[in-house]
C-alpha cells in the first residue's frame, strides 16, 4: 500500500511519519503530482496560519490536485480547515470540498484551544473502535461551524465540527498522530478504508 503525505512546507510531517510507522506504513513525503496521484491514499496534514498556506499550495499547483483526488484523502487539523470553502484566518479561500466556512472562537474562551477535548456523535468507519466521548489532542483557534459534512463534534463555549466527510474526503480537527492509541486506532482506520 503506498500512502503519501503531501509535502508544502505547512505540516507537523514528522510526527505523522512516526505514528504511521508505528503501524509499519513507511509513507512518502512528496509534493509530486503524479505521486499523490498513484498513492493509495493521501494524507494532508497542516500546521500554521492558513493565508500563506494557501499561498504555497497555490504556488505548486497543488490548490488544483487536491480537490480532483479519488482515493481516500484525510486532512488534519489545517489541512482540514484548507478543505473548506474559506477561513477567517487571513481572509482566505479554500479548496471547496466542504461546502462550509472556518471561523475564529469568540474571546469567550481562551484562544487557542490546546490540549485534550472530547469527540462525541461519531458517524463514520473512521471512528471504529474508538468510544464516544474519546479525548483527543487539539491545537486550533479557527474551527468549522456544525454543518452536514460533520462525522465528529467537540464543545469548545459552542458546540463544533470536529470532524468531516464528503465522499473520499475526510478531515480531523484534532491530531490522530498525537492523541495516543485512540488517534493511532484512527490512522489504522483510514489506512484500512
Amino acid at each position: 500500500m503506498k500512502i503519501v503525505i503531501i509535502n508544502y512546507g505547512a505540516g507537523n510531517i514528522q510526527s505523522i511519519q512516526f505514528a504511521l510507522k508505528r503501524l509499519g506504513v513507511e509513507a512518502i513525503l512528496t509534493d509530486s503530482e503524479t505521486e499523490i496521484r498513484n498513492a493509495d491514499k493521501v494524507i494532508f496534514p497542516g500546521v500554521g496560519e492558513a493565508s500563506s498556506a494557501m499561498q504555497k499550495l497555490k504556488a505548486s499547483g497543488l490548490d488544483k490536485v487536491i480537490p480532483t483526488l479519488k482515493q481516500p484523502v484525510l486532512g488534519i487539523c489545517l489541512g482540514m480547515q484548507l478543505l473548506c470553502n474559506s477561513s477567517e484566518e487571513g481572509n482566505t479561500k479554500g479548496l471547496g470540498v466542504f461546502d462550509v466556512d472556518v471561523i475564529r472562537f469568540s474571546n469567550e474562551v481562551k484562544v487557542p484551544q490546546i490540549g485534550w477535548n472530547q469527540i462525541q456523535n461519531l458517524k463514520s468507519e473512521l471512528f471504529q473502535n474508538i468510544a464516544e466521548n474519546e479525548f483527543m489532542y487539539l491545537v486550533h483557534s479557527y474551527y468549522v461551524p456544525l454543518c452536514e459534512g460533520a462525522i465528529a463534534t467537540s464543545d469548545y463555549g459552542i458546540q463544533y465540527t470536529s470532524a468531516l466527510q464528503k465522499g473520499n474526503f475526510y478531515g480531523l480537527q484534532f491530531h490522530p498522530e498525537k492523541s495516543s492509541t485512540a488517534g493511532e486506532q484512527i490512522l489504522k482506520n483510514f489506512l484500512e478504508l
